[in-house]
């Protein structure tokens, strides 16, 4: 496969960055991933969006080159003959030294790197019998400046991860230091309750006066948002507790990865009857269709 890197395709095997770069040495730098379908990325707009906001705000840069960016994602799928894939695009502050007293006083060109790669094929059953989840230590911090924003410093959410999957689980579903759900490692969480849909509160939909929510506003997520209420499905942010979550009617995550994946058992207990509901089935499905409609 080749790769997209500062304006050039390469090998990937042979695609280098700078041992001083930002992203190399600190971590500074930001990441979206995306999927295709036929050949398109679905909601690639939001992704770039997202990942400029969190640039700016986070100080890594004033403005990013949208256009410049959705082409290189394309042209990165073009090149490398792809009609489903894996999108990854890595965005750091560039060649950064902290140490040399040369440094040039004028900030660097950001690195821009896109990979992308045919998708992860899960097994059916995932998604036909659900999976479990274990529930991992209170991590997510609503007064870290970096909550909720996709950057590059993801070790922490990779480690728990890797401790659910060796214990057979899908997803750590992690906390916020208030012992409230924020939402999958790698994914956002959905509870299904008496007909309603309740999601925590992601970065931005804070009510006034309340602490920042250390939650990534998911792109998949937002879609799942919007197909609710075409279903006429209630929907309610809010803060939600381990309680809530083991008494759910229905669990389900959302990334762009594996789209809408059923949580059918959280470490030993069932969620309901541990069976994936059909709220959970008819948010999946209608996914799934937007997803064919907005591609094809």
């Amino acid at each position: 496969m080749d790769v997209y890197l500062n304006g050039q395709m390469l090998d990937a095997a042979e695609a280098a960055i700078s041992v001083e770069d930002a992203g190399f040495q600190h971590s500074v730098g930001l990441f979206e991933t995306m999927a295709a379908f036929h050949g398109k990325v679905f909601r690639i707009v939001p992704h770039l969006q997202r990942l400029q906001k969190s640039a700016h705000d986070l100080g890594l840069a004033r403005e990013l080159n949208l256009e410049s960016l959705q082409r290189a994602v394309e042209q990165t799928i073009a090149h490398n003959e792809l009609t489903d894939a894996r999108i990854r695009l890595t965005v750091t502050a560039g060649a950064i030294s902290l140490l040399r007293k040369d440094a040039p006083s004028t900030p660097p060109e950001p690195t821009v790197l896109v990979a992308a790669q045919p998708p992860t094929r899960y097994d059916p059953a995932y998604f036909e019998n659900g999976v479990m989840a274990l529930i991992a230590p209170p991590a997510a911090n609503p007064f870290d400046p970096l909550a909720g924003h996709k950057t590059l410093s993801y070790w922490g959410r990779l480690r728990t991860l890797r401790q659910a999957a060796s214990a057979g689980a899908g997803e750590a579903i992690w906390l916020n230091v208030s012992n409230h759900l924020a939402g999958g490692a790698i994914s956002n969480i959905f509870l299904v309750r008496d007909g309603k849909l309740l999601t925590p509160f992601a970065r931005g939909e804070e009510t006034q006066g309340s602490l920042p929510a250390p939650v990534l506003p998911g792109i998949t997520r937002a879609a799942v948002v919007e197909l609710a209420r075409e279903l006429d499905i209630p929907i309610e942010r809010r803060m939600l507790s381990v309680p809530d979550l083991l008494d759910a009617d229905e669990v389900f995550l959302t990334n762009s990865s594996w789209l809408v994946l059923p949580v059918t058992r959280v470490e030993k207990k069932a969620i309901s009857n541990g069976q994936v509901g059909q709220t959970t089935r008819r948010l999946r499905t209608g996914l799934l269709e937007l997803i064919t409609r907005e591609t094809m």
